[in-house]
């Protein structure tokens, strides 16, 4: 038998979390990617955000890029000012549910057996909830944290933010006036560490991401007499190449920095020669680091022709590339000498990878935080094989960390829910998230 009770909550912040979260899910703020079909939902959710933060005394700046694409930002003062402020982000819209066989209703925000489901259940409208609520309790508790905070909610994450953050960085820079941190997705969720024990991964490095397009140019003709030049045939042996090719491992500082803190606590010292079977006896957890290991190319778009008995003068393949820190100067011309001179390579969408550092202090504030909750907790750094709008704030010399603490059970696997059907997570998870977030902003 289920049950629709919802766990109780211990505080009002925890109350407040949650129900933010459900009213964002229930707000239906679907990213196309087109924007003749995204409708208004991104400023309407802004415009939920905008008044909760404006009912405690905020002044809020909210701002569409287009009709429809709002973004809200606010900035609380901290004890002291002169030093750098925190940027803490989430984006307000999310991806489409269309094609996906779901059996809650996706914009329901519905709670069964201390579970709650919707899109955006985890990518991310509870990282928005959750600061949301957190940024009300300091002003209606008069508690002042360390540095100013600037509480931003963005549009368009989903597609890329180019109407999100990137326009707010592009038009707005003042809004971000003084800040050299931000604190985002995609991490602080716990994964299994030891027997009873827990990892909590904080992103401080992201892969980037670029989009090409391979283009082969050969003689066209009748079907029934080959050429020696095929366009189709020398994109096939540039895409077989790139989907056969396997970059080499490289140990990045993130990368480093995993391998160290999460063998010590575990037992276990990482080898070169061994690495990705290690990796893969660490289950989901080793198939997120597995990622992160190498460059990637993956052909993911064939075009060529329009009838069987033509030979086409050219045909095209899309690739998806994601480019190590470090690998941003030398990433195309490897690129290119793997498909060949034969062969033309456009590289159009460029978003460089991102590194922040280490040793910044903010990681000890997370570790401390943590602890306060979970005392055997370990925060361990990860470099993130995707992208989030860290990425457009480094464009302002701030550094980005990805890190939205989530306890769950140790077979639940966070990363795969973004993007799915009944996306989910437990209440109980978003009640931690709320603590732990708190006492992180607090103390940053």
């Amino acid at each position: 038998m289920t049950s629709n009770r919802v766990p109780a909550a211990g505080s009002l912040l925890e109350e407040e979390a949650l129900r933010f979260i459900r009213d964002l899910i229930r707000i239906e703020s679907v990213n196309t990617g087109n924007p003749d079909t995204i409708g208004d939902g991104e400023t309407r959710a802004a415009r939920y955000v905008q008044a909760a933060l404006e009912e405690v005394g905020y002044e809020t700046t909210l701002l569409e890029s287009r009709p429809g694409r709002g973004s809200v930002v606010a900035r609380l003062t901290g004890r002291d000012p002169s030093r750098g402020a925190l940027v803490v982000h989430a984006h307000l819209d999310v991806v489409p549910v269309e094609g996906q066989d779901w059996t809650h209703p996706p914009f329901g925000a519905e709670i069964e057996d201390g579970v709650l489901y919707g899109r955006g259940a985890v990518d991310m409208k509870n990282f928005a909830g959750v600061i949301l609520a957190v940024a009300r309790a300091f002003t209606r508790d008069d508690e002042v944290p360390e540095r100013d905070l600037i509480f931003a909610f963005f549009a368009d994450e989903e597609a890329g933010g180019v109407w999100g953050a990137k326009w707010l960085v592009e038009h707005h820079p003042e809004l971000f006036e003084g800040a050299t941190e931000a604190l985002s997705e995609v991490g602080g969720f716990s994964v299994p560490l030891a027997p009873g024990r827990r990892a909590y991964l904080i992103a401080t490095a992201e892969k980037g991401v670029a989009w090409a397009q391979l283009r082969a140019r050969g003689r066209p003709g009748h079907g029934s007499r080959p050429t020696a030049d095929n366009a189709v045939v020398r994109l096939a042996r540039a895409v077989a190449a790139v989907g056969e090719h396997r970059f080499p491992v490289t140990r990045t500082p993130a990368l480093d920095a995993f391998l160290e803190r999460f063998g010590a606590a575990r037992g276990v010292e990482f080898t070169d020669a061994a690495l990705e079977a290690q990796l893969d006896e660490l289950g989901f957890v080793g198939g997120i680091v597995g990622a992160t290991l190498r460059d990637t190319a993956s052909p993911t778009v064939l075009e060529a022709g329009s009838k069987t008995n033509v030979i086409p003068a050219t045909a095209t393949a899309a690739l998806d590339l994601r480019i190590l820190p470090g690998h941003e100067d030398t990433f195309r011309a490897d690129l290119q000498r793997l498909v060949g001179s034969d062969v033309e390579l456009e590289i159009g969408r460029w978003i460089p990878p991102i590194a922040a550092p280490l040793d910044s202090p903010l990681l000890g504030v997370a570790q401390r935080a943590i602890a306060a909750e979970d005392e055997d907790g370990v925060v361990v750094p990860y470099l993130l094989p995707a992208s989030t709008d860290n990425k457009h704030l480094a464009g302002l010399g701030i550094a980005g960390y990805g890190f939205v603490p989530l306890r769950v059970p140790d077979e639940f696997d966070v990363f795969a829910q973004f993007h799915t059907a009944d996306e989910h997570v437990p209440v109980d998870a978003l009640y931690f998230s709320a603590r732990v977030t708190r006492r992180l902003l607090r103390d940053a």
